[in-house]
């Protein structure tokens, strides 16, 4: 059985930074499409990165330049490194696994952790 458990949201300011941390239990390849989607009060679930078994990474244009997604296979654990955050980057950040190639579609992904919250003040 696939579990996702997030962590590292938080608050912070705008200009700030966070780490989240997703460890995968069950997923026997971590080499398979991971992302990260988020959901702020009032609105739909978006695509936030992914990244695919041949490590390629994507970007939703909003946070190009300032978040990065990475996996570390070893640790079965996948990040995303935010940076410069804004108060429009607030919601409940979520991690996601789906077999084959990525999307921007949340209802491709099976599996999905609890959700992290993040908060960033102006």
């Amino acid at each position: 059985q696939v579990q996702l458990v997030e962590s590292g949201g938080g608050s912070v300011q705008a200009g700030g930074s966070l780490r989240l941390s997703c460890a995968a239990s069950g997923y026997s390849n971590m080499r398979r499409c991971m992302g990260w989607f988020r959901q702020a009060p009032g609105k739909e679930r978006e695509g936030v990165a992914t990244i695919d078994e041949y490590d390629m990474l994507r970007y939703t244009d909003s946070v190009k330049g300032r978040f990065t997604i990475s996996r570390d296979n070893a640790k079965n654990t996948l990040y995303l490194q935010m940076n410069n955050l804004k108060p429009e980057d607030v919601g409940v950040y979520y991690c996601a696994a789906k077999h084959g190639v990525c999307s921007w579609y949340q209802y491709e992904y099976p599996y999905w952790g609890q959700g992290t919250q993040v908060t960033v003040s102006s």
